[in-house]
């Protein structure tokens, strides 16, 4: 889920994906009315945009200040100088109408909340936003410069824009859940929150046979907290509250036409813990920033390391190191695959593989005041069909009927058995004999079905991987695509 040139912690996006939309400027609903000056200095214009030639004969000033205003008994026992305008008797002054306030946005539509207008309908021109760059250097800057590869580049078009896409609603929900999540709130509700905003913004409810491989959720919304690191999301009937002394790494995946935008952060609620985010932010910065066309694996796991490693945390009177966790890893993404095959290490030695153009990779780094190593604990909630699944004759068929519906609905993507409860999964109990004593509603149903293709190698399991009870993990992570020109990093551009 540091260098002298050292890019802004804050942002990360590359042209790929889409930066921090332009804030609207809010003009005041009542301009102040100028003052006129003499003839040969103010200038009228009228409807047209056309100014029009100053009046050079004298007229009579209209307005006046409520200190000055005279009443019409006043005025008309005056005498009026000589050369001087009389006002008509017995009319009286109008009256300013107070003007209506304008819509600050002009008709264009703005993003509510909760999140639910789809983004493709703030971006009518489909035209997103393309984002920060980070460009190449060295040896490779000549793709930076290189008319031929930016060309190259720009035939991706509808590549990227479908990350760009992605990459916008990932933003929008991240900002909303970063605004509005709190301690006191249990995890089920935050995870509901986060992927119903998804599946608003890419258009895609996921309720229809087929539509979520269409768009919405790339994978479930991770929320791990303290020494959990990963793989972490509350099943049915979680009673779990987010406390203020949690440490909690969000982390979920927006796709569109299976490509998954995959990004991650921490949240806290103490500064206590500030020490921690920024070890783990400067290492995932750093990563992105050594990343690129023939970089090796291991040169980027080695920078991440020694940015890591070079912060200490204080909690509770002791200073603590930040370690990597060594058996965590970057990888990259490929269309409708979490884990193509390549791993990005975040520690140093070992994978000599180097990085290709067109590639797509998920830079993360995971730090902890442990150990700094995790293992599978806790209930299972992630998983995913294997794109390389074997035909295995399955002998329970309601674990057909499982797959099934598993294969419609969400091919290779990650799912969670929340979203199983969602569709209904009492539909895939039909037949069920040998569980005769239980309801079909039963929870632990699900479960034996899902264990059933896991067994068969069907499946594959993500249980949540935790390091040392105790200990904190924080979690940060960016989405960046390999391209011929230029350096793109990740879906993170506000953190």
């Amino acid at each position: 889920m540091a260098m002298s040139e050292k890019l802004q912690i804050a942002t990360r996006l590359p042209r790929a994906f889409p930066a921090l939309a332009a804030s609207a400027v809010k003009l005041p609903s009542n301009p102040p009315t100028p003052e006129l000056g003499p003839p040969d200095i103010s200038v009228k214009c009228s409807h047209s945009g056309a100014p029009s030639a100053p009046d050079s004969s004298p007229s009579p000033r209209i307005e006046q200040s409520e200190d000055n205003d005279q009443s019409d008994d006043d005025k008309g026992d005056e005498e009026a100088a000589p050369g001087e305008m009389i006002p008509k008797a017995g009319k009286k002054k109008k009256k300013r109408k107070p003007r209506k306030k304008k819509n600050a946005t002009n008709g264009v539509p703005v993003q509510s909340s909760p999140p639910r207008v789809p983004v493709a309908s703030l971006f009518a021109a489909g035209q997103y936003p393309a984002g920060e760059e980070v460009v190449y250097r060295g040896e490779n800057n000549f793709r930076t410069t290189s008319e031929e590869k930016r060309h190259l580049d720009r035939m991706n078009s509808d590549f990227l824009t479908e990350y760009r896409h992605g990459a916008e609603v990932h933003r929008q929900v991240r900002q909303w859940a970063q605004r509005n999540i709190l301690p006191g709130q249990t995890l089920t509700e935050i995870a509901e929150g986060i992927e119903e905003g998804v599946r608003a913004l890419t258009g895609h409810q996921g309720l229809e046979e087929g539509d979520n491989i269409k768009g919405g959720m790339g994978f479930p919304t991770g929320l791990s907290l303290n020494h959990c690191a990963a793989h972490y999301t509350p099943n049915a009937g979680n009673k779990i509250v987010l406390q203020k002394e949690d440490v909690m790494k969000v982390d979920f995946g927006v796709h569109l036409n299976g490509r998954i935008v995959d990004s991650a952060f921490t949240m806290t609620f103490d500064p206590v813990y500030d020490n921690l985010l920024a070890a783990v932010k400067d290492a995932t910065n750093t990563g992105v920033r050594e990343a690129g066309i023939d970089v090796r694996m291991s040169d980027i796991g080695a920078a991440i390391q020694e940015a890591m490693e070079s912060y200490e945390v204080e909690i509770g009177g002791q200073t603590l190191p930040v370690k990597s966790i060594r058996n965590l890893n970057g990888h990259d993404i490929i269309q409708y695959s979490i884990h193509g095959g390549k791993s990005v290490p975040i520690v140093k030695g070992g994978d000599q593989t180097k990085m290709e153009e067109g590639e797509i990779f998920a830079i993360e780094t995971f730090g902890s005041t442990g150990k700094g190593y995790v293992r599978d604990d806790m209930e299972t909630s992630h998983y995913a069909k294997k794109a390389d699944a074997p035909n295995v004759p399955l002998r329970v068929s309601s674990a057909r009927i499982l797959l099934n519906s598993i294969s419609k609905n969400f091919g290779t993507l990650p799912f969670c058995r929340r979203y199983l409860d969602r569709l209904g999964h009492e539909k895939y109990l039909l037949g069920v004999r040998i569980y005769a004593r239980k309801t079909l509603k039963d929870p632990r149903l699900i479960q034996l079905q899902l264990n059933n293709l896991v067994a068969s190698g069907i499946v594959e399991a993500y249980p949540p991987l935790c390091d040392v009870k105790g200990s904190y993990t924080a979690q940060f992570e960016h989405v960046g695509v390999i391209p011929e020109c230029d350096l793109r990093s990740s879906a993170f551009a506000d953190e």
